[in-house]
Parts: C-alpha cells; sequence; structure tokens
C-alpha cells in the first residue's frame, strides 16, 4: 500500500505555493477539492490528461502542501489542506474559492486539457 508524504505546514512557502497553483490544471484539482467541499479520488477530477500526468499534478500539489491524500481501500482520497492553509496564508483559501484569475481551459466546461 502506498503512503504518500506531506510536508509541515511550517515548511510551506508562499512561493512553493503560488508556483504550484501557475498550472491551469492544478488549479482545476484544488478548484474541483473546493467545490465539493469534500475528499476525491483522483480520477474524480475531470481532467483531460494521462494518468501518469495526473499523478504528477496531484503531486505537485501535495509537495507545495496544498492536499493531503490518503488511502482509503483501494482509493486514493485528496483533500484540500483548507483549515491548515486558512492559518499559515489568511485568505488564501477565500481567494482560490473565489475562482480569482482562474480561467476555463480546454473545450469542455468541466474538463481542463492539459499537454
Amino acid at each position: 500500500m502506498k503512503r504518500y508524504s506531506h510536508p509541515a505546514m511550517r515548511d510551506v512557502t508562499l512561493q512553493e505555493i503560488m508556483a504550484a497553483l501557475a498550472d491551469p490544471c492544478r488549479m482545476q484539482i484544488v478548484q474541483s477539492l473546493l467545490g465539493e467541499g469534500r475528499a476525491l479520488a483522483c480520477n474524480e477530477v475531470p481532467l483531460d490528461v494521462s494518468k501518469a500526468t495526473r499523478s504528477h499534478h496531484f503531486e505537485v500539489l501535495r509537495d507545495a502542501g496544498l492536499i493531503r491524500t490518503c488511502v482509503e481501500g483501494t482509493k486514493c482520497m485528496t483533500s484540500l489542506r483548507g483549515d491548515e492553509l486558512e492559518k499559515y496564508f489568511p485568505g488564501l483559501v477565500a481567494l482560490l474559492a473565489s475562482g480569482a484569475g482562474a480561467k476555463p481551459v480546454g473545450k469542455a466546461k468541466k474538463t481542463v486539457a492539459c499537454g
């Protein structure tokens, strides 16, 4: 069973967070987690990318301290570290929830095509 590592929030920098969010696919993942308000399996997030690319995007977000992934049975469930982010970066979650700077990407409304 795979175990995921997550950085301590005291080690997370705003620069790392912003760099991770600069990619439209990763922003879509965060927006999906915020929109659902619950943990999601990675295949529940609408992205038009390969499995390897999807995994890479989740890894970048995890390494930046934005998300937490845990194994539940046969699924890897991912959630936004909202309370922790709010504590260390007040207002960031509200900004992300407002969709500020997020632009629709791809042909379908809910699918993000990345390359």
